[in-house]
């Protein structure tokens, strides 16, 4: 630890407070509540935490032999039998702005432990909404040796790079074993009847303009003229590999997806890649 981390004064961070809250009881929650983290006083945790800086950006971790690009675009992946699992959360920047149209692409093991190589069972991607939103349907995953319980996802805002990380579950007997378990990735989960929900917020490098203090909507990505003088279209659905152009330049489409206004391949680098 350096000299200028050792005379920091001593602050509650996102973080130590998620680590603190999962000594707290697990309180039940009514059914529609979405889970939210906690403070060791048992209050509510902001979604969207009140200040952000580099203590709480999301820590990447290693993709994995399992990613396989491609996944479909959908929220929804209860592709086997196994626990339901839903995880919510939102996507914001340093100044804890929400991310508008954030690629959220998520992939994991079924109940047994074992990764679809071939298709694309529990696989998928999705883009945060305009207030930064998300909300995946899946299952808990199952285990396999070596390592415990978690999910894989790589997000990405608008023109910023990739991060890619992994998501785990508290007071799992593996996690003191796994050497690549990081506390500041449990999400907060909580029984719910036979199911369980789950809060987790990515906090991306993201500079921009902290939220207002009177809700606002915010706006998605500003869509550039369509087609932009080439061959892309909002609309239409990209296979990958498709090739289009835009504004004079030629791309390559690495994710299979229906395009929309505001996904033009300039603003969407994990969907499309330079030529």
């Amino acid at each position: 630890m350096s000299d200028r981390e050792e005379d920091r004064t001593p602050r509650i961070t996102r973080k130590s407070l998620l680590r603190a809250a999962l000594v707290v009881p697990a309180v039940p929650l009514l059914a529609g509540v979405p889970a939210l983290a906690s403070t060791p006083s048992g209050q509510p945790l902001a979604v969207t935490p009140e200040s952000c800086d580099d203590d709480d950006l999301t820590p990447p971790q290693m993709e994995g032999p399992y990613f396989k690009p491609g996944s479909p675009l959908r929220t929804a992946m209860v592709d086997g039998a196994g626990t339901r699992l839903t995880v919510t959360g939102y996507v914001v920047g340093l100044a804890c702005q929400p991310i508008a149209g954030a690629l959220l692409d998520f992939w994991q093991a079924d109940n047994a432990g074992a990764y679809d190589n071939v298709g694309n069972r529990f696989r998928g991607h999705q883009f945060s909404d305009a207030q930064g939103r998300f909300t995946l349907s899946t299952i808990v995953p199952g285990l396999y040796p070596g390592r415990t319980r978690h999910i894989h996802v790589k997000v990405q805002a608008p023109g910023r790079p990739i991060l890619t990380t992994q998501l785990y579950f508290p007071n799992e007997p593996r996690n003191s074993t796994d050497s690549l378990f990081d506390p500041a990735l449990l999400m907060n989960v909580q029984q719910v009847g036979s199911a369980r929900q789950a809060t987790f917020d990515f906090v991306l490098n993201v500079p921009g303009t902290p939220p207002s203090p009177s809700p606002t909507a915010t706006a998605s990505p500003s869509p550039t003229p369509p087609g932009g003088g080439g061959t892309w279209q909002p609309y239409q659905p990209y296979a990958v590999g498709a090739q289009v152009t835009y504004s004079g330049l030629a791309y390559t489409c690495q994710i299979a997806h229906t395009s929309l206004p505001g996904w033009e391949p300039p603003n969407t680098p994990a969907l499309w890649r330079r030529r």
